[in-house]
């Protein structure tokens, strides 16, 4: 039962985002997306499929490449991976959802998305250094993840699927933090799954809780953020169309595959877009809010 009304508001969720980003990138005359940002969006959410996360690796791209303004960043993230997102968490609460806690799942997703209401305006508002510089430390975050998981060095994690009433809570009150902190383009699947893990869940049921509170999460500051001015929507356009597929590919052909070497590869990346984002918060004085 719960699975079926997580299923249909996802569905309901899906089309009215794309109705109302359509709407806008019409009236806006917004052109059609390049080459680049499709391969981006396939490549960082058929990764993100397999578990290494789509918001630093594509963080550092848009850095790395100058595709957008540091401040178009958190917004760019937050639309343009919401519709692979909701085909993820659709095909993780498919094929793994009957087998986790529906309390913990429905309340994790709850929590996030609350937090994402709290963070999305406050993100709006921010001056550009301060998103630069949120930015940059989550992305020196992501590397240590990352550096952490090839050096098995991250929690195992337990056999649970569900957690007791005082852990429950751990969760939501974390995923509600996690929440606010996508807002400002700071991934929630490693933390996620680490915090999971450590309080004794089986890992792979994370994903369904992880990819659904993402999932729900995104579209709500996603709302907003496709009627700012801090976004480009040819790039979130072209993140979209290429995730997509890219995510089907990732369940449903590849569904597992070393990503070991990938993610030294991630950390390098990652580790030169912070060093460029936190210089630039450290020399950009007096930067107005957008």
């Amino acid at each position: 039962m719960v699975l079926t009304i997580l299923l249909t508001a996802l569905a309901l969720l899906a089309t009215a985002f794309v109705v109302m980003l359509g709407r806008v990138a019409r009236k806006r005359g917004t052109g059609a997306p390049g080459p680049e940002s499709v391969i981006l969006g396939a490549v960082t959410n058929f990764f993100d499929t397999l578990g290494i996360g789509s918001f630093a690796p594509t963080t550092a791209w848009l850095k790395f490449r100058r595709l957008t303004p540091d401040s178009f960043i958190p917004a760019t993230l937050n639309v343009g991976h919401a519709l692979p997102a909701m085909m993820q968490s659709a095909i993780f609460l498919v094929l793994l959802g009957v087998q986790v806690d529906p309390m913990l799942l429905v309340a994790c997703i709850v929590a996030a998305v609350a937090g994402a209401v709290v963070g999305a305006p406050l993100m709006v508002r921010a001056p550009v250094r301060l998103v630069q510089g949120v930015v940059g430390v989550a992305l020196l975050i992501a590397a240590a993840l990352y550096a952490m998981s090839n050096l098995d060095l991250m929690p195992i994690g337990g056999t649970a699927t569900a957690l007791e009433a005082r852990l429950l809570w751990i969760a939501v009150g974390a995923h509600f933090v996690m929440g606010m902190l996508m807002a400002f383009g700071i991934g929630l699947y490693a933390p996620s799954l680490i915090l999971l893990s450590l309080l004794g869940l089986d890992p792979r049921l994370a994903f369904p809780v992880m990819a659904s509170a993402c999932a729900f999460l995104m579209p709500t500051t996603g709302f907003r953020y496709i009627r700012s001015e801090r976004i480009d929507l040819r790039v979130v356009i072209g993140i979209t169309l290429g995730g997509i597929p890219a995510v089907l590919l990732a369940a449903f052909v590849v569904k597992e595959m070393p990503i070991e070497p990938l993610r030294w590869g991630v950390v390098v990346v990652v580790l030169y877009a912070a060093a460029l984002l936190l210089r630039s918060a450290a020399t950009n004085r007096n930067v107005p809010t957008a």
